[in-house]
This record gives C-alpha cells, sequence and structure tokens, in this order.
C-alpha cells in the first residue's frame, strides 16, 4: 500500500515540532552558540510494512528542556529526572561549558559589589557554583511543542491512512 498521506502527515509533524522547538530556543535565548538549534533534525523511514520516525539533537537537549535540579535546591526543575551531584552532569563539565560560554559571550569588564573587576577565572566559579546548587530552569523547549503536534496525530493519521487505503483499493479493484 502507497504511504503518502501518512508520510506527509508525519512530515508536517516533524516540521512542525523542529520549528517550534528553535523558536522556543530563540524567545528563552537558550541557545548562545545556536548548535542546539541547529542540531534539531528529525529522519522519517516509511516502507510498505513500518513507520520509523526520530527526533536528532545535541546530546544536552534534554538538559535545556527538562532543567536540571540543583543540589540544594529544585526550585527551577521541581520535575525534572536530572539533578547535579547525582552522577548527571560532572561538575568540572559544568566548568568547562560554562567557560567556554562566558568566551562566547564576551563576558568582561564585569563587577562585583565592592566595584572591583572580576576575572574570567573568577566568574566561572561563580556561575558554576549557582548552577550547581540551583540548578536550571526548565524550558520545555521540544516538550511542548512535541505534545502539541502529537495531539494532532492520531485524527490526522487515521485520516491520511484511511486516503492511502482507499487510493489502493480502487487501484487493486481497476
Amino acid at each position: 500500500m502507497d504511504q503518502k498521506e501518512v508520510e506527509k502527515t508525519f512530515q508536517e509533524f516533524g516540521d512542525y515540532v523542529i520549528a517550534k522547538a528553535k523558536a522556543n530556543l530563540k524567545s528563552a535565548k537558550k541557545s548562545a552558540s545556536g548548535n542546539l538549534s541547529e542540531s534539531l533534525d528529525y529522519e522519517l523511514k516509511v516502507s510498505a510494512n513500518s513507520i520509523q520516525f526520530d527526533f536528532y539533537a545535541e546530546d544536552y537537549w534534554k538538559f535545556v528542556d527538562k532543567g536540571v535540579k540543583g543540589k540544594i535546591s529544585s526550585a527551577k526543575a521541581p520535575n525534572s529526572p536530572y539533578q547535579f551531584g547525582s552522577g548527571t552532569g560532572k561538575k568540572g563539565g559544568l566548568r568547562s561549558a560554562i567557560d567556554k560560554w562566558v568566551i562566547r559571550k564576551g563576558l568582561t569588564n564585569i563587577r562585583d559589589k565592592q566595584g572591583r573587576f572580576i576575572n574570567r577565572k573568577q566568574m566561572v566559579s561563580m556561575i558554576s557554583s549557582a548552577i550547581y546548587n540551583r540548578g536550571i530552569t526548565s524550558t520545555q523547549f521540544f516538550s511542548k511543542p512535541f505534545e502539541e503536534g502529537f495531539k494532532q496525530l492520531p485524527d490526522e493519521i487515521l485520516e491520511a491512512y484511511g486516503k492511502d487505503l482507499e487510493k489502493f483499493l480502487i487501484k487493486e479493484i481497476e
């Protein structure tokens, strides 16, 4: 059976989720390097007897989406399955990533409460410590568009399968 309608429906679903997720990242200002947004993609494989649909993204997408509980407080991501200090996310890896972010953002000439300049190493330490202790806020940049698009799928898939089946039966009868 030709599954063009079903394939089209899944492509629309994938396009919708990716476009909304990228827009959510941009509006939440959660893509400093653009790597996460650029990595978002999907793959659809349709064969006579099956459909395979996969989403792809940088490995850290789930931490941005679900957030991370801090060692001291989980207020920023109370429902997150991830937590610093429990083996998820090494503090050393966190500092390295923060250092690269500080460089990329060009954060210089920052002063402390006494008006003294803070060097990059101190800034990275302060930011890393705050994230480690208080966590990362959940954005649901991917989860929300996926859920919204998925809610539309069942009816659309049944309708698309019906159209494909009708075309198949007409072709078989002729």
